[in-house]
């Protein structure tokens, strides 16, 4: 596989391409404010290279020059939901692991993780009982 590309946005990387509709609505959902008018800082990545990234995989993928605390897949999971439930990979602290959050809500761990205002840790101590991250 290629190399991800370099951005100072979290790279949002498509990893399925079985429902055109789903990823436009991760884009939409990704794009519009949230009620307090917050947006996730996001590159998104819609290229049939990555298709079937896992994020093992994809931890081999990321350029040295990517500074983002996070990498955001919509791998297979969350295209067959309609809450969208994104893969979020951390970077950092325990590189590798991983917490899912509803497009609606990517936002918040973005930005929080970006300004170093929280820790992964915390959301995802805050998932549901079906280990998706809906907000606080």
């Amino acid at each position: 596989m290629h190399q991800l590309p370099c951005a100072l946005e979290a790279l949002v990387v498509r990893t399925d391409f079985s429902a055109d509709g789903a990823w436009d609505a991760v884009r939409v959902a990704l794009c519009s404010p949230s009620r307090d008018g917050f947006l996730a800082n996001v590159a998104l990545v819609d290229d049939r290279r990555y298709e079937g990234l896992t994020p093992e995989s994809a931890l081999d993928l990321i350029p040295a020059e990517y500074e983002h605390p996070l990498l955001v897949l919509a791998d297979s999971v969350a295209v067959a939901s309609t809450d969208l439930p994104l893969l979020v990979v951390d970077l950092r602290r325990e590189r590798g692991r991983c917490v899912r959050v509803v497009a609606a809500e990517l936002w918040s761990i973005e930005n929080n993780l970006m300004e170093a205002n929280m820790d992964f840790e915390e959301f995802v101590g805050a998932i549901d009982d079906d280990g998706v991250f809906r907000g606080f």
